[in-house]
């Protein structure tokens, strides 16, 4: 991908500086010059958005994409015979408890288009929404995901003297790798270090990095700053609503006293800053963003949790529950939809979920989240789709880590690789990528025969978070020549495999 440097787009990469002032990011100049070209030359009229949703805690990945060939299901049925799922085509047994294997029924058998040779899949049993996009060709999966300094093999990985990613299994480490690419104190993210390079085209760049979760390392970069709404809309500073004290009057003298440091002292000259930067986006995003009740977005006449849009069939209690994802998703959906307004072309949104540590009652839990990331990627799709940006946003999830092929009894212990779902029209979906690994059984000294498993049946990735993230970050408008600035290890792998080809 080339994007050479002219005379104009110099020039509107500088007068974009001033932009970037004004909203409080850093200067565009702090970028590298090598970043620079790239960033001017993105002064695009298209749309982009690259959408991370974290599973914090660690989902367990062998209960929610399987192998289900003859072979691998009956290992899966010996070691996880406590929490396994049933075989596809099983009927839900209604009389079962919420959220048990029997009520669920059998798996969701899927159909890759590139067949693996005497495998055959499925997905966890509540996921018809994700089957679905899947047989639509709107996601895809990413096979044993997981940070990797460079290839390993499991002779690799038992050797001392390999390097591997340092402070594995620890959940704050894990979550920064993936977010960073570094252990815990990493202070900017994959998400962020490309939107430094394509802010330049945003008019308005302080809603380049966008949050609706609270702080993530993913979306902070070396220049952009990450703004955090709520599932409402803008988060307003101070709680007065259009008024304070029954004036606008008030408010807006208020608001001025905020804005302004009264001495240099650096700490209250950046106070002042961040005050006066939040009231004026605030306003901007309240502004342009379209009701959270109007179509696509949601039911006319319904908001909130009352909307059937956002609720989905909850598995533990049989009925309809708030979907607190799809509620995050809305919000990401409906800042989208202001585009025009704001001025952006090139945008990272960040949405979360919980729960996913489940060393317990993990067959409850799992079953209620995957039902929840199923309605949630169903609901933005539809209504990306219905917006007519579907193409031009990709969505993706992301974990701390997957977990142990082996169970504690009633839930599962840190892992490593993972699988991981990639969503959007420009996704080459109704595909598996990546090598699916094999399953095994341990011996009696509890080494697992399988070449992608080590101890307790852990998955060894085989496809690497920089590889992954890669892919999007080229599709999102990174160059090659800046990929391996944002990714230093993909450098590690061959040139044919570090774009994994599930994006057009």
């Amino acid at each position: 991908m080339s994007h050479p440097i002219s005379n104009a787009s110099r020039r509107a990469f500088l007068r974009r500086a001033g932009v970037f002032s004004a909203t409080g990011v850093a200067a565009p100049l702090a970028v590298n010059l090598a970043g620079i070209g790239s960033a001017a030359a993105q002064s695009a009229s298209d749309y982009k958005a690259l959408v991370c949703i974290f599973l914090y805690g660690g989902n367990d990945a062998y209960n929610t994409v399987l192998a289900t060939d003859t072979a691998s299901w009956n290992h899966y049925l010996a070691v996880r015979d406590t929490i396994a799922l049933r075989a596809p085509g099983t009927p839900p047994l209604m009389s079962a408890g919420g959220g048990s294997p029997e009520r669920l029924g059998g798996v969701l058998a899927i159909n890759p288009a590139r067949a693996q040779p005497g495998r055959s899949f499925a997905l966890h049993p509540v996921m018809t929404g994700a089957r679905d996009l899947f047989e639509a060709k709107r996601l895809a999966v990413i096979a044993n995901v997981g940070p990797l300094l460079r290839p390993t093999t499991k002779a690799q990985y038992q050797d001392d003297k390999f390097a591997k990613p340092p402070k594995l299994f620890s959940h704050n480490d894990q979550t920064s790798t993936w977010q960073a690419g570094a252990p815990e104190g990493a202070i900017a993210g994959w998400g962020g270090r490309a939107a430094d390079l394509l802010a330049a085209s945003n008019s308005r760049p302080v809603f380049t990095s966008i949050s609706a979760t609270g702080n993530a390392v993913w979306l902070s970069g070396n220049t952009v700053l990450q703004y955090q709404v709520s599932s409402r809309g803008a988060i307003r500073v101070g709680s007065w609503g259009n008024t304070l004290y029954g004036s606008t009057e008030a408010l807006t003298r208020m608001q001025n006293v905020m804005r302004r440091a009264r001495s240099s002292h650096w700490l209250e000259q950046d106070h002042a800053g961040v005050a006066g930067r939040s009231i004026d986006a605030e306003a901007s995003l309240s502004a342009a963003l379209p009701g959270n009740d109007v179509a696509p977005y949601g039911t006319p006449g319904m908001s909130g949790g009352q909307d059937p849009l956002l609720q989905y069939d909850n598995p533990l209690s049989g009925g309809k529950s708030t979907n607190s994802l799809a509620q995050q998703l809305q919000i990401v959906a409906r800042i989208i939809g202001a585009r025009g307004a704001l001025g952006t072309h090139r945008q990272v949104f960040f949405v979360s979920m919980g729960g996913f540590d489940t060393h317990s009652d993990q067959g409850r839990s799992q079953a209620d989240n995957m039902a929840k990331l199923s309605h949630g990627l169903k609901y933005f799709n539809d209504t990306l789709t219905a917006m007519g940006v579907a193409n031009g946003v990709t969505t993706f999830t992301a974990s701390d880590f997957g977990r142990t092929f082996t169970s504690n009894g009633d839930g599962t212990d840190h892992g490593w690789g993972a699988h991981h779902f990639v969503m959007g029209g420009a996704v080459r979906g109704g595909d598996l990528y990546g090598n699916f690994p094999t399953y095994s059984q341990a011996d009696v000294k509890g080494n697992f025969s399988s070449p992608n498993q080590i101890g307790n049946g852990t998955m060894l990735p085989e496809v690497s978070v920089d590889q992954y993230a890669a892919t999007m970050a080229r599709w999102f408008g990174v160059p090659d020549a800046q990929l391996p600035d944002l990714f230093p290890n993909l450098v590690n792998f061959d040139a044919g495999v570090r774009d994994l080809g599930f994006m057009a």
